[in-house]
């Protein structure tokens, strides 16, 4: 049975099928369809012609389809089937999620089917296929199952637009219905200039600087030199503005300058001959291939022509799939374009940036082309219109140029603007205001992918004042929501926030913290515009001597209505009685309140009913445990911990129950035993062997403690194993992938373990030390004390401590 949970939440009972009539693509064969799921095993969308029945099955269906199965064969594997013939199977990839909803996307377009996580469409792609003989007439998407049941919710239906950006802000605001209301909603302010091509010029005196005069009767046609100097080779000069053919007919002109303006022209078979002479003059060498190529297939069968008809001639693009954007999918030389800016020839306009002076000479047809600004600043009588000078304040002029590169060459230069973050926020900030929409997008995306802890609180300082990077805004709220103890600790940027985002931040629902200290202790230094870290006992003292108003200026009030989104009754109960006595209690009103509350609810054990739906008295969602060293040996760690399936029963080797995973730098033997590490039992012989690594030589013992946990690590301890092989230089490393490393501590020539058997702890201490990571790994980096083996590392225990998510 097909059980509707809330307005976007249903249950697909297994061998079932969902159907609803505002499940299909606008167009035929092309859409995109975003959706959370949970399950075991088998998520499954059927695409098809038209609608099915509750009780279709895809394995039943006669009638052509695309079935994608995520979490195949017991969440194994990702299929595709075409009318039910299996044409893709591969293993490990797009698994299913049965502890939370995961995100997916699936988009088709003309039997290219794409694949990606998240709840974004067109970022996280895992897999791609393309259907050589593809299925045009799919449009409804049928939400399936096998054996087990199968949870979905936020399915939206997407148009597939070239503009990627613009279809983000659905995911967020329900179903995309209607095609009046959905096409009305897919126009973005910041991004409504994006049809406006160079074709909107093509004989326009609109910015020409330059008209040929054609034939006898002298008729004039407009057009703009770096355009056309960018497309062939012309004999035109700065000062010259008026080309002269007098041979040449003015519907030839016309299929030559729409070929270079639009990409393709249509022509009269008759005139193929005068249109390839006249691309030959001016060495447009595409269209000339492509007339020779016209023609020589019409001697070779006549039969494939109407003389009577227009020949159709097209540049190819090298994106067929997407709209041209200059200067992509146009017979123009971006190397020419290029030049044409850096030595500033045929220019019509000069920028200069106000305590910078001059920057570039470009042209405004450019311009134009990319900025709609720009066009509205060059035609519509603005006093730019007719000056060759124009003056920018407040601009980056690196940032300038960089936008100047990329209209002039449709690309960023990856190297230069990921060398430096603050031009790229320079970069993204431009582009939104001078409506560069393209420009926007790409800096949008550059951000997200390199979107780190440490670069959160400069993007969101930025963002917010862009509406159209909302996405991007949220996305630098939950980073810093699953980060948050790093976030206000590595860095006090987060106290230049304003007051919106920190409140967001601290009611969001993936807000990971170790400890509701940390989030009044943050709303503290926010209040203070704090310039270094500290605590509330800090504030305490401060407190004493200066009055609230005094602290915290025009932040008070804000302080007031952030404090109750501190979960009160979660703090320990001598904390809750230290505060009660502080003098921020005796100063701030509703702070006194708040911890008398909590005070109250713990010493009773219990909450007013009204309290019931209160998120003061309800856990975290994503808090982490706390397992915190004690002393060497004890049972308090990570790696014990999961040996009792996390608290549920007594103690196993979690190898053995494989709730954790050992690997060594060397194969498994007698002597690299993966359960040894973590088995409690004192080992005698237990080494991990040297490998090559990057060129150079190291040892490991590497642990992977699921993929569903996390931990910030705090301290660890090893053990000697019975050998005098002690280690003297290594390091302690955590990674979320298992592949790029990060250094919680390295230890150089460090004596500390001296004597077999011997028992060693060393504190993590530091920002990375609140870095969550699924894998830890004790990595030898230089010869140990033995002479004849000295790149075995010698350990026969391994525990980790810290917060456990």
């Amino acid at each position: 049975m097909i059980e509707m949970k809330e307005k976007k939440f249903l249950t697909v009972a297994p061998f079932e099928c969902a159907w609803r009539k505002d499940l299909k693509f606008r167009e035929a064969g092309r859409g995109c369809v975003a959706f959370e799921a949970f399950a075991h095993n088998d998520v499954t969308l059927v695409f098809r012609e038209n609608v099915g029945s509750q009780h279709y099955h895809y394995k039943r269906d006669n009638s052509p389809h695309y079935t994608i199965i995520l979490g195949s064969h017991r969440n194994k594997r990702l299929k595709i089937e075409v009318d039910g013939k299996t044409v893709v199977d591969v293993a490990g990839v797009g698994l299913c999620c049965s502890s939370a909803f995961q995100s997916y996307w699936i988009s088709i377009y003309d039997g290219l089917i794409s694949i990606g996580k998240g709840r974004y469409p067109f970022q996280n792609l895992f897999f791609q296929w393309l259907d050589s003989n593809p299925n045009c007439s799919v449009r409804y998407i049928g939400l399936s199952s096998w054996d087990k049941h199968v949870g979905y919710r936020n399915v939206n239906v997407l148009p597939l637009t070239h503009n990627h950006i613009s279809l983000w802000k659905h995911v967020d605001c329900g179903e995309v219905e209607g095609e009046e209301d959905g096409e009305e909603e897919l126009k973005d302010e910041f991004m409504g200039y994006a049809n406006w091509g160079l074709e909107n010029f093509l004989e326009s005196w609109e910015l020409s600087d330059m008209v040929f005069v054609i034939g006898t009767e002298e008729r004039h046609v407009p057009a703009h030199k770096a355009i056309l100097v960018a497309s062939g080779n012309w004999p035109l000069s700065s000062s010259e503005d008026v080309v002269r053919l007098h041979d040449v007919t003015y519907p030839v002109l016309h299929a030559l300058l729409q070929y270079i303006y639009t990409g393709q022209t249509q022509i009269p078979e008759s005139q193929l001959g005068p249109l390839r002479a006249l691309g030959l003059h001016f060495e447009v060498i595409p269209l000339v291939k492509q007339c020779e190529e016209t023609m020589e297939r019409f001697k070779l069968n006549k039969k494939l022509f109407d003389s009577g008809k227009s020949v159709v001639l097209s540049y190819p693009s090298s994106q067929p799939h997407c709209c041209a954007t200059f200067p992509s999918g146009l017979p123009v030389n971006v190397q020419k374009l290029k030049q044409l800016l850096l030595t500033g020839k045929y220019s019509d306009v000069k920028i200069d940036i106000e305590g910078h002076g001059f920057v570039a000479q470009p042209h405004k047809i450019v311009l134009s082309l990319w900025s709609f600004p720009f066009a509205k600043m060059f035609t519509n009588g603005m006093s730019e219109t007719m000056s060759s000078e124009v003056s920018l304040r407040d601009v980056s002029p690196e940032a300038f140029k960089a936008m100047l590169e990329f209209m002039y060459s449709g690309e960023l230069d990856m190297e230069a603007i990921m060398g430096s973050g603050a031009l790229l926020l320079q970069l993204l900030l431009l582009s939104d205001q001078f409506g560069v929409g393209l420009l926007h997008q790409e800096c949008c995306k550059m951000l997200l992918e390199c979107l780190s802890e440490d670069s959160v609180c400069p993007i969101l300082e930025v963002v917010t004042s862009i509406p159209s990077c909302k996405l991007l805004e949220e996305t630098c709220q939950r980073k810093f929501a699953m980060h948050f103890d790093y976030c206000t600790t590595a860095s006090i940027d987060f106290v230049l926030l304003d007051e919106t985002i920190l409140s967001n931040i601290i009611q969001h629902p993936d807000l990971t913290v170790t400890s509701e200290e940390k989030v009044l202790n943050a709303i503290l230094m926010w209040g203070l515009k704090a310039k270094e870290f500290y605590g509330w006992e800090m504030v305490d003292e401060l407190i004493i001597t200066s009055a609230p108003k005094q602290l915290f200026g025009e932040r008070l009030q804000s302080v007031q209505d952030l404090l109750p989104f501190v979960r009160f009754p979660l703090l320990p109960h001598a904390l809750l009685k230290k505060l009660e006595k502080s003098s921020i209690s005796r100063h701030i009103y509703n702070f006194d309140n708040l911890v008398k509350e909590a005070i109250y609810c713990v010493e009773y054990r219990l909450a007013r009913p009204e309290d019931g739906q209160n998120v003061r008295f309800q856990h975290r969602r994503s808090s982490y445990k706390e397992l915190q060293y004690i002393c060497d040996g004890d049972s308090n760690g990570v790696l014990y911990f999961a040996g009792t399936s996390y608290g549920e029963h007594q103690w196993v080797n979690p190898v053995l129950s494989k709730r954790i995973t050992v690997t060594a730098s060397s194969p498994p033997t007698r002597y690299t035993d993966p359960k040894v590490l973590v088995s409690r039992t004192y080992q005698g012989t237990s080494f991990a062997g040297p490998r090559m690594e990057d060129g150079h030589k190291c040892a490991w013992w590497e642990v992977d403690i699921g993929e569903e946990h996390q931990l910030m690590c705090n301290y660890y301890t090893l053990r000697q194993d019975g050998s005098r092989a002690f280690m003297r230089s290594w390091n302690l490393q955590g990674s979320l992938d298992g592949k790029t490393w990060t250094n919680l501590r390295v230890h150089e020539n460090d004596q500390t373990v001296c004597k077999a058997g011997q028992f060693a702890s060393w504190p993590v201490v530091g920002p990375n030390a609140l870095l969550p990571f699924r894998f830890l790994r004790v990595i030898l980096t230089s010869p140990t004390t033995d002479v004849s083996n000295p790149w075995n590392f010698c350990i026969c225990f391994l525990e980790l401590y810290g917060y456990f998510h």
